[in-house]
């Protein structure tokens, strides 16, 4: 398989992170996208992913799927070893709430953030940016961090009491946000202390 992404960037991280959690990171061919050159809006590359987006993974059989989400879930039905989407209904369905409350609550608002109220990538990349949602955007970053405080004060990973896919997700949000210089509170000691615990597994630490 073959993985079109951009090192340092969060979803491309995302994906980086569950292969190595699988134990498959040597089954990928990693092909750089020069996202800052705008490679990624192509019509090359949106033949592959109309969305326009990195990551987006290549099949064998030379289909594609795009979507960290998606792509999460291909690897971990495809491959062994811990299940980073849950086993059991109960687990899948908490493990996917927890997801898309990180996802939506605290790396999108941290990118909408980034993208809309401060120069971003830039302003051949940053075509259209409204300050006013990107403040609104990490108002919503604030909150989603205190809520998952809370989470981590009653449970040992964010969607219960093994590592998922909503952990991988909750902690890029939080390297964007230092990357985007959006505060993570100290006093937010249970997320702080599960950051640093996830921040020592081999899949991140290398």
């Amino acid at each position: 398989m073959k993985i079109y992404d951009i090192e340092g960037f969060p979803n491309p991280a995302r994906v980086r992170i569950a292969l190595a959690e699988k134990g498959v990171s040597d089954q990928a061919e990693f092909i750089a996208v020069d996202v800052m050159g705008g490679e990624h809006r192509t019509d090359a590359f949106k033949a592959k992913n109309p969305d326009a987006t990195v990551p987006c993974l290549e099949l064998d059989d030379g289909s594609h799927i795009a979507q960290c989400n998606a792509i999460i879930e291909y690897i971990d039905a495809t491959y062994d070893g811990p299940s980073l989407t849950g086993t059991t209904p109960k687990q899948r369905a908490r493990v996917s709430m927890m997801n898309a409350r990180a996802e939506a609550g605290l790396l999108n608002a941290v990118g909408a953030y980034f993208h809309h109220a401060t120069p971003g990538l830039g302003a051949e990349l940053e075509t259209y940016q409204c300050a006013e949602w990107g403040n609104n955007q990490k108002e919503v970053a604030d909150r989603t961090m205190a809520y998952l405080d809370g989470v981590l004060a009653e449970n040992d990973y964010v969607a219960g009491d093994s590592f998922s896919a909503a952990d991988i997700t909750a902690f890029a949000g939080l390297a964007f946000a230092d990357f985007a210089n959006v505060d993570i509170p100290q006093s937010l000691e249970h997320l702080q202390a599960w950051r640093a615990k996830v921040a020592q597994r081999p899949s991140i630490a290398g």
